[in-house]
């Protein structure tokens, strides 16, 4: 975490990883952001997958071992688990390890006879995955509320030839990824009214500030969502309200007075581009599933080879 965020600071355009939001309290704003009326995500991808849920499972197939990337809650996850035929395991990976300990506590209690196997790791890294077991017929990585977005191109690509190798050759992928629409939908989704999600922002420089003993003050940094549409995504942002110096591990970080801090991009698709970077990772898509506005959408990708 300190190599990250001191490579973070140190580039001209500074960039925190978004994947450290998720301590505990980040995990709990971001369930709190879930709930609200501007954040159309969540809302949208459970209804949708609520509505499709048989469809989906059935296009998955019988003895299904389900591995999810950011797993959080999995309150949709159980949607599907609800009606897979003989799943053969469930795999949920997340950073935070109390919410996933509390997760998986849930879930046991929920299906005592699925067998259920937790890695606390940072996906986006080597993990190692529990052997399959023989009830095992395929594979099938989850990865919802279209967190694919907030890779770039790029990153988005290896992302997704790391999920074809853990997933295997009859595998596949079952993704969410949002869809672009007007902007006065997208942009209250990340400046909602109630001021949580400037919270959830500015809570990775207090978990910076606890867990790395920075000098930090998060309060000197205001939140800010804009909408780039050269890339195709929103940017969110902490801007320095003064000119001043974060000091992390021993290192000194000017910032002028507005200069920007990228925390997270949050890509928007259209279902043709999604295409297009499947097949780039090594996945073709076999099936899509749209809410009726057709503002999200839910992706099954076939494992080209």
């Amino acid at each position: 975490m300190l190599a990250e965020v001191q490579r973070g600071l140190a580039r001209p355009d500074k960039q925190v990883p978004c994947k450290f939001f998720y301590d505990d309290e980040g995990s709990r704003l971001f369930e709190r952001i879930c709930e609200l009326p501007e954040y159309y995500l969540t809302r949208t991808e459970l209804l949708l997958t609520t509505t499709a849920a048989d469809e989906m499972a059935r296009a998955l197939g019988p003895g299904v071992r389900m591995v999810e990337f950011g797993s959080g809650s999995s309150r949709k996850t159980q949607l599907l688990l609800d009606r897979l035929e003989g799943a053969a395991a469930y795999v949920p990976i997340d950073i935070a390890r109390t919410a996933l300990q509390q997760a998986v506590a849930a879930l046991r209690l929920r299906y005592p006879r699925l067998p259920i196997e937790s890695i606390c790791a940072d996906y986006t890294e080597p993990f190692q995955l529990p052997a399959a077991s023989a009830a095992t017929r395929r594979t099938v990585c989850y990865f919802p509320g279209s967190t694919i977005g907030n890779f770039t191109d790029d990153e988005a690509v290896r992302f997704l030839r790391r999920v074809a190798h853990v997933c295997g050759r009859e595998g596949g992928l079952l993704v969410g990824a949002d869809l672009r629409k007007d902007t006065a939908v997208l942009l209250p989704a990340y400046n909602d009214s109630a001021g949580v999600t400037a919270e959830f922002n500015r809570n990775v420089l207090r978990r910076i500030r606890a867990e790395l003993g920075a000098e930090i003050a998060p309060e000197q940094f205001e939140h800010r969502a804009i909408w780039n549409g050269v890339a195709g995504r929103i940017e969110m942002q902490l801007i320095s309200v003064r000119e001043q110096v974060v000091r992390v591990g021993g290192t000194s970080f000017p910032f002028r007075s507005g200069e920007i801090l990228t925390t997270e991009y949050s890509h928007k698709y259209t279902l043709e581009g999604f295409a297009a970077l499947a097949a780039a990772g090594g996945f073709a898509v076999e099936h899509v599933w749209t809410d009726p506005q057709r503002w999200f959408s839910v992706q099954l990708l076939r494992r080209l080879s």
